[in-house]
């Protein structure tokens, strides 16, 4: 299982052991990991589960969609790193990656 690690906004740090085949919204939910709202379920459809991947591991988080991309462009806090959680899937290349999560999803 790839070690996955969530920065709240705050600083807060949290390290998980995530599932490969999931998503990260639904790793980061099912070890109750503050900051991924989730609202639509992992329906790419509301953008409550933005974070950002530190530039080193965009490359493997894979690129976004054009329905991604339509959800992210709704974000004010966007930037280069921006990608919505619930579209990430987890593999053993995410191991280590490291993700930080914005101030609007305290």
């Amino acid at each position: 299982m790839p070690a996955i690690t969530l920065i709240e906004y705050n600083g807060a740090s949290h390290t998980i052991e995530a599932a490969s085949g999931k998503s990260l919204m639904q790793n980061a939910l099912e070890n109750g990991v503050p900051g991924i709202d989730a609202d639509c379920g992992g329906a790419c459809a509301c953008g409550t589960c933005h974070c950002f991947v530190e530039a080193r591991w965009l490359p493997a988080s894979g690129e976004a969609d054009a329905m991604e991309e339509a959800m992210l462009g709704m974000r004010p806090d966007r930037t280069g790193q921006s990608r919505l959680s619930c579209q990430i899937e987890v593999t053993e290349e995410l191991d280590g990656m490291v993700v930080r999560l914005p101030e609007y999803q305290m």
